[in-house]
């Protein structure tokens, strides 16, 4: 009976586990490959860029270094795209299927050795481009890749 229970609670701790997207947990992958940084950052920009141009790819990717440097946000770039209903979903698992991933790829390194989106200023929010919300604290500063980047503000400072 104790060892079915043993079962029973390591089976659920492996499931919340895997639900982390991608990431290991003491040095356990439990099926998942450990995405390095690299490929968390060049997934980012993949699926939420539409893959569209290098511009779209480097204002997302200065989005998740923004969040990266902030501490509200995780210490790392896989714990940024990683978080729960911020990015596409499945992010961390999909596959990457055209040649997309090659201009990913490319921008992902220019991001990870500093390269930045000047347009996307201090933003750490985007969604897709023409849409909108009656939200009064949103100051857009960029429209690229499909997407409109903002910043949260207080209302009325801008």
């Amino acid at each position: 009976m104790a060892l079915s229970n043993a079962i029973l609670r390591f089976t659920a701790f492996a499931i919340a586990v895997t639900s982390l997207g991608g990431c290991g947990f003491l040095g356990m992958n439990f099926g998942m490959a450990q995405l390095s940084e690299r490929e968390c950052m060049m997934r980012a920009m993949y699926f939420e860029s539409n893959r569209s141009s290098s511009e779209g790819m480097l204002a997302v990717g200065t989005v998740v270094m923004n969040r990266v440097n902030d501490a509200r946000y995780p210490k790392s770039v896989c714990g940024v795209v990683g978080q729960k209903n911020q990015f596409a979903q499945g992010v961390l698992t999909r596959k990457m299927t055209d040649s997309g991933a090659v201009l990913a790829s490319q921008m992902a390194d220019q991001v990870l050795r500093g390269a930045r989106h000047p347009g996307v200023q201090n933003a750490q929010h985007f969604h897709t481009a023409g849409l909108r919300f009656p939200y009064n604290n949103m100051y857009y500063v960029l429209e690229a890749g499909g997407n409109e980047f903002y910043e949260k503000r207080t209302p009325g400072t801008f």
